[in-house]
């Protein structure tokens, strides 16, 4: 994913990368971004977050204790920030949208513009199918993904549940073994798979008798997340504090 992010950003005209950041140790530190995308790029691959006073915005694509770092800098630097990282806790949750009053953060579990027109096509879905059908999410993902079910998963499920004034905490299931006993038509099941080199793919599955409407999205690359990524990072150039969402940098929404 970083690769991807570096990749589209130097390939922008009216964007300049001003810092690339790995995590220390890494073989990359040092070496210029040129040589990890094979476009021309001076800027060296750093693991210094002093290197944020320069850039109006950081995305970050890492882990929940990496992004809470980066939070911190760019508290410190006054640089808005684009969290694309999954598998927050509710007290991380919380703290990110602390430092939001102080800057401008988009976060998001998918930056995909597609999976963020699937999830208002799930809204419209979900109001028409809220009687007689059963609600299921599958989500396939690589073999080195930490965190289940992903976090476009849990906000199709979050999209959906609120749309049926549902609290997805109570009506969720994550996993099904043994004798169940028979489905509770309020619940939203949530199915994961995890193996080789799949990007992302998500389908929920509205089951009613006699027939079913499935909505997927699949993942081919990762560019789709970094073009998306880049967008939100444009959309904050006008902000100066405020949490957002890709509903919020699409339009989708009132919030901007």
């Amino acid at each position: 994913m970083g690769r991807a992010l570096l990749e589209s950003v130097v390939a922008q005209s009216d964007m300049q990368l001003v810092a690339a950041l790995d995590q220390s140790g890494s073989a990359w530190i040092g070496k210029p971004v040129t040589e990890l995308v094979g476009q021309p790029c001076k800027t060296l691959i750093t693991d210094q977050l002093n290197s944020l006073k320069n850039a109006d915005v950081l995305i970050d694509f890492t882990r929940p204790e990496g992004t809470l770092q980066h939070l911190s800098a760019c508290l410190e630097n006054q640089t808005n920030l684009v969290i694309g990282t999954t598998g927050f806790s509710a007290e991380q949750l919380q703290h990110i949208k602390k430092v939001a009053e102080k800057i401008a953060i988009v976060m998001a579990p998918n930056m995909s513009i597609g999976v963020n027109v699937t999830l208002k096509l799930l809204q419209m879905a979900a109001a028409y199918l809220a009687d007689g059908f059963d609600i299921e999410i599958i989500e396939a993902h690589h073999r080195h993904k930490i965190d289940a079910p992903s976090g476009t998963a849990l906000k199709m499920g979050e999209v959906i549940a609120e749309t049926l004034n549902r609290d997805l905490k109570k009506v969720a299931i994550y996993g099904r073994e043994g004798v169940t006993g028979e489905r509770d038509a309020k619940t939203i099941g949530f199915a994961t798979v995890r193996g080789g080199d799949i990007i992302g793919d998500h389908t929920v599955l509205f089951a009613g008798t006699g027939e079913r409407v499935e909505i997927s999205h699949k993942a081919t690359s990762r560019s789709n997340f970094a073009q998306g990524a880049l967008r939100a990072a444009a959309f904050l150039q006008s902000k100066t504090n405020g949490i957002f969402d890709m509903q919020d940098v699409l339009g989708f929404s009132k919030t901007n």
